[in-house]
Formats: C-alpha cells, sequence, structure tokens
C-alpha cells in the first residue's frame, strides 16, 4: 500500500562544494527514486548549513574586496542554496576563524560567534522552532497530483509576519524540525529521516552501545534528558521524529542507503506513540 512519505536527507548526502554535490545526489537519488517507484508520494527535504556557509562567506569576501557593493542577508543566502541544491536534486555552517578575528568582525558588525568544540570560532544565528510553513498548499496540490516536492530546505526560508507581510529575518530553522512540521501539516504517512547510521543507539561508543529497532515516545524522551544523544547530530533528529510521532504518525531514522528497507520495516529506528 503507498504511503505519503517526507523524506528529510541528512548533510551527509550532499557535498561541500557544488562539484562534489553534483556527483554525490546521483547515489542520493536511487533509493528515493526506488520508493517512487513503489507507489508511494514522496515529499524531499534538506539540509543546507555547508552551502549557506559557503554562499554567505563568498558574498562577504567579495563585498569586503569591493567587487560586489554589499554583501549578502542570511535569508537569501538559504533562498539562493535551495535553488541549486533543489536543481541538483532534480538532474556544515560557516566557517572557522581565530578568536581575534571573530573579534574583530563582532566589533565591525555586531555578529555573534561561539567557540566550537576546539576547532575555533563560528557565527551564530537564532534556531528557532518552525511554527507552520507558508507553501503547505502549494506542497499538498503539486503532491495530489502525482508531482515530487523538493521543499523546506535547509529548513526554509525563515520568515516572521510584520504589518502584514512575511520578512526575512536572519536564523536558522532545523531541517529535521521543518520536515517534522510539514509532515504534520500534509497529513504525511510517515517521516522518514535519512542520516548516516542505520539505527539510533544509545551509550553510543561506550562497550555497552546498544542500536534501537525503535522507541516509543517516552523512552525516546528519555534518553534525550538522559544526554544519549548529541546537540547538533542525532538529538535534534530524534526530538524531530518526537514530534511527528505525537501526531500519530510513523517517524523512522535511518541511513540513506536502507531507506527503502527502513519504509518496509527492515530497519531503522521508529519512534511511535
Amino acid at each position: 500500500m503507498s504511503k505519503r512519505i517526507v523524506i528529510a536527507l541528512g548533510g551527509n548526502a550532499l557535498g561541500k562544494t557544488p562539484y562534489e554535490q553534483l556527483k554525490l545526489v546521483e547515489e542520493t537519488a536511487k533509493p528515493i527514486v526506488d520508493l517512487i517507484e513503489q507507489g508511494n508520494q514522496v515529499i524531499i527535504a534538506h539540509g543546507n548549513g555547508p552551502q549557506v556557509g559557503m554562499i554567505n562567506l563568498g558574498m562577504s569576501t567579495a563585498a569586503e574586496a569591493g567587487a560586489i557593493k554589499s554583501d549578502m542577508p542570511f535569508p537569501e543566502c538559504g533562498a539562493m542554496s535551495q535553488g541549486y541544491i533543489g536543481y541538483h536534486l532534480q538532474n556544515a555552517i560557516g566557517a572557522f576563524y581565530d578568536k581575534e578575528t571573530a573579534d574583530k568582525i563582532v566589533a565591525e558588525k555586531g555578529y555573534t560567534f561561539v567557540e566550537d568544540a576546539g576547532r575555533g570560532y563560528r557565527r551564530v544565528v537564532p534556531s528557532p522552532k518552525p511554527v507552520d510553513v507558508i507553501e503547505k498548499n502549494m506542497v499538498n496540490a503539486l503532491v495530489e497530483q502525482g508531482f515530487v516536492v523538493i521543499t523546506v530546505g535547509g529548513g526554509g526560508i525563515p520568515v516572521i509576519r510584520k504589518d502584514g507581510k512575511l520578512i526575512g529575518t536572519p536564523a536558522v530553522i532545523d531541517k529535521d524540525f521543518a520536515s517534522a512540521k510539514l509532515a504534520e501539516l500534509i497529513h504525511a504517512d510517515a517521516l522518514v529521516i535519512l542520516t548516516a547510521v542505520d539505527r539510533v543507539a544509545i551509550n553510543w561508543g561506550k562497550p555497552d552501545q546498544t542500536s534501537l529497532d525503535e522507541m516509543t515516545i517516552a523512552q525516546a524522551e528519555q534518553y534525550c534528558t538522559e544526554g544519549h544523544f548529541a546537540p547538533g547530530s542525532m538529538l535534534p533528529k530524534v526530538k524531530a521524529a518526537i514530534s511527528f510521532a505525537r501526531t500519530g504518525g510513523e517517524a523512522i531514522i535511518a541511513s540513506l542507503e536502507n531507506a527503502s528497507a527502513a519504509v518496509r520495516g527492515e530497519s531503522g529506528t521508529r519512534v511511535h506513540q
């Protein structure tokens, strides 16, 4: 029986340059095509961290060198990344700085930087939870007509309502949370979050590491509280799965190559009520 499935592609599915990405998406597309050929309605979401960082840094560097008149606002950088990632699908954010450079940029532009795991300083922006997807009706209409929709790329372009208009705002919407919200809004049967591992594991990297075939919402929340999942890695995926499972849908976390098997119940970790 066919299902309506939202596929959330992790950053591992895309390259760090347009050329690397162009090669990788050929392999990325194969398990997704399998799901489509099985008669499922597939909606594709994707991350865009390295791509946004590359665009933002490139535009800033060009502006500082006088090659262009100004740098590019963050929401527009997100939109640019969506364009070429979506184009590639059809056929990590930002650079690290030393403390001295980061302090200089803070003084000049007022940006916020944080030290990141001993690797240097990175610019950060707010990451609020999404409350709506503006194009949900459009996505529904296209899916109903048999199209494979690529949407909420990189979590979508963050906007707020002001004076009756939608205004872009500097922020990063986590693509897993955006995918869960979209899946909820379009009444998807399943949310499949694809990553680099076959199953979610607790006690990761320890002698008693255990892979999980399934978790109830209560179990998943307990594991989150106990610190089993790394922030910025597995934690947002599990929390997004919990969010969608609360709506009564089926949430699955699995590896890209086992996407089709995960939908059949033969791989991946299921999160359910």
